[in-house]
């Protein structure tokens, strides 16, 4: 078996896991009974994964490594609220989407889930680092690059947490396009200049 299809058995043991999941809760929920609605062995299981909280790992790592995609392909000609607005997506198939935003929601009474998405989530901010780096052409240790990633970090987190409230009894393309209108307006109001902008220096500064 190749590397893809490796991640592709772990993904598509990821989606059975959440569906699981979500139809019985965690506790309720076993290796055994996520291996065989998967079509694999509990040995191929837990060889891929080490707890069944664990088995939600490669659907929100999909979602966030789309999301970095996103940001790498930001134009230089335009602000991050703008880029957003017209690429802004959190996975590119609704039942993906759903269920990571299942997922965030059971977070808030499964510790473990809890933990797995907060690790994963962490990951994202080196990635706005980086970005906002070069955007600046300044170091990545740089004060405001670090505080510019930071504000960024949790205006989404912020905006995640909202999306899951008002998702909660199903998503559709409205719903997802007015999270996104407010993220852009959020995104513009939480630094006095244009994210990805470097801030004026006055005489003092010098």
């Amino acid at each position: 078996m190749s590397e893809e299809q490796r991640q592709q058995q772990r993904l598509d043991i990821s989606r059975h896991a959440v569906r699981l999941f979500r139809e019985q809760g965690v506790a309720a929920t076993s290796g055994e009974q996520i291996a065989k609605a998967a079509g694999v062995s509990e040995r191929t299981l837990w060889r891929y994964f080490r707890s069944k909280e664990s088995c939600v790992e490669p659907l929100l790592t999909k979602t966030l490594d789309a999301f970095q995609d996103v940001l790498r392909s930001w134009p230089p000609e335009l602000e991050l609220a703008e880029h957003l607005r017209a690429a802004y997506t959190l996975a590119p198939e609704w039942s993906d989407v759903e269920a990571v935003l299942a997922v965030i929601r059971m977070t808030h009474d499964e510790p473990a889930l809890r933990a797995a998405y907060l690790v994963l989530r962490e990951r994202a901010e080196p990635t706005f680092v980086d970005v906002l780096a070069e955007r600046l052409g300044v170091p990545s240790d740089a004060l405001e690059v670090r505080m510019q990633a930071a504000a960024v970090s949790a205006a989404l987190r912020a905006a995640t947490d909202e999306l899951v409230a008002i998702t909660a009894e199903g998503v559709d393309p409205e719903v997802l396009g007015e999270h996104r209108e407010r993220l852009a307006d959020a995104l513009r109001f939480i630094t006095r200049a244009p994210i990805g902008s470097c801030p004026q220096r006055t005489n003092s500064d010098r």
